[in-house]
């Protein structure tokens, strides 16, 4: 892949903005190749060998890109592996999201890149399927929401909890435990959610990065200022890149970036949290590093009508149930014989139990006969193919992700400042708390604060 600047492929690619795309659906008609939409890959590190993005059927894939020369080679022999051909190698992303030929793209980039190249795919007339966390602050998130939906584009967040597959160590898909929430079974008031190890939900503490890095030589292949973009310039080294990524603040939020939205967003589902964000952020761990992420021993999280998310760190509330309702009952995690759970490495474990529930006195109760009785849920949008055709929302879009997304956000704003705040959900801004806003609405390095401000 040839090496670029910015300003130079910025430059070369100046028509971009201006072309009229027409999406390769609409330009074959009918008879397009397999009737299929097309699609490309923009980054080609390991989620992207994923069945969501390499290997997925729904679309053809047509192209991809990465800033290093080695994915790039690697990326378009398993493209040839998995059936799709020769695909493209584009240069850059800009001259991906200016080729008509492509109707969707997927962005498999580190999350500090997702804000911007979401709503450069939206100006480039793109649907968007995009990588998990949505993006690194709630500042880029609310941009995303706004300017994607106004621009019309379809939008799927890359995590699939609330719509499919059994949540981590409940046996059954969120919607039952949405059944039981929406129905008042526990309650009518708040309730509370625990979130751990206890519970079933790992954060992934292992995501740290290294303080003191060693500068060193980057690689001819690898192109770091592009692999940069929107973050703050630093020396090359090679810890900062590629798997490790997570553990630094520029690009990530090491367990909480990497975990959360597989977490928080099937939890704001079932709890029918999806157009509000917490009031109140309550933080309790150590100090962090301003550059590298460590561990947290607790995030609290409250809304508005008394509803709590604790993110247990410190395994403090492992024999807690997962949720408390107002009138004291319960819901408990399946355990094995051996009185494991299922996990984030295991979340289809006990697929054909039901979770279980107590009641205020700590007595069980058949689970299974309380949810069959129940209503079910509204039907959810769950095809994005579908979506893309049909112009119908997917579930898991511009909106519902932004909320959930927020939930991380809010949490890592919280271990930076190493204290909580209060937020208002509306305005989506801290209150009377410039420090904690300059955590949740940061700047990003020209010139793609420029592209990603462009109406």
């Amino acid at each position: 892949m040839m090496k670029s600047t910015r300003r130079g492929f910025l430059k070369g690619a100046t028509a971009f903005g201006a072309f009229n795309i027409v999406p390769a659906g609409v330009l074959w008609g009918a008879e397009a190749p397999s009737n299929q939409l097309t699609r490309a890959l923009i980054g080609f590190g390991g989620i992207a060998y994923s069945e969501n993005h390499l290997a997925f059927k729904g679309s053809r894939l047509v192209g991809l890109c990465d800033p290093d020369e080695l994915h790039v080679a690697n990326g378009l022999a398993a493209a040839e592996k998995q059936g799709w051909g020769k695909v493209k190698a584009y240069r850059n992303f800009i001259e991906l999201l200016a080729d008509p030929g492509v109707d969707i793209v997927h962005i498999c980039t580190p999350p500090h890149w997702h804000g911007c190249m979401s709503v450069m795919a939206a100006r480039a007339g793109k649907d968007i399927w995009c990588e998990k966390p949505m993006t690194r602050t709630v500042g880029e998130g609310k941009r995303v929401m706004e300017y994607v939906k106004a621009k019309g584009r379809m939008f799927r967040l890359n995590t699939w909890f609330r719509f499919k597959d059994p949540f981590y160590g409940f046996g059954k898909e969120v919607k039952y435990v949405r059944k039981v929430v929406e129905n008042g079974v526990l309650g009518n008031g708040p309730v509370r959610c625990v979130f751990g190890a206890g519970q079933g939900f790992c954060w992934k503490f292992h995501h740290s990065g290294r303080v003191n890095l060693p500068v060193e030589e980057c690689p001819k292949t690898f192109d770091w200022d592009m692999w940069l973009g929107p973050a703050p310039w630093k020396p090359y080294s090679k810890h900062r890149t590629h798997g490790t990524f997570r553990g630094y603040w520029d690009y990530d939020g090491g367990g909480i970036g990497d975990m959360s939205q597989h977490y928080l967003d099937p939890l704001q589902y079932l709890l029918c949290k999806d157009e509000t964000s917490p009031v109140k952020i309550e933080y309790k761990g150590p100090k962090q590093h301003p550059e590298v992420v460590g561990r947290f021993d607790r995030i609290t999280y409250t809304y508005d009508d008394g509803t709590v998310i604790i993110l247990d760190g410190d395994e403090s509330l492992k024999g807690e149930p997962f949720i408390t309702g107002s009138n004291g009952v319960t819901i408990w995690p399946v355990r094995q014989a051996n009185g494991t759970i299922g996990s984030w490495t295991n979340p289809g474990a006990n697929k054909d139990k039901m979770f279980g529930m107590k009641d205020a006195d700590g007595k069980d109760l058949d689970a299974m006969k309380i949810v069959t009785d129940l209503p079910d849920p509204a039907p959810q949008q769950t095809d994005f193919i579908d979506s893309v055709r049909m112009r119908r929302r997917f579930c898991l879009n511009e909106e519902t992700g932004f909320r959930s997304c927020t939930l991380a956000n809010l949490a890592i704003a919280a271990e930076r400042l190493g204290r909580g705040f209060e937020f208002d959900p509306v305005a989506l801004k801290a209150k009377d708390d410039p420090a904690a806003d300059r955590f949740l609405y940061q700047s990003m390095r020209e010139p793609w604060l420029e592209e990603f401000n462009k109406a």
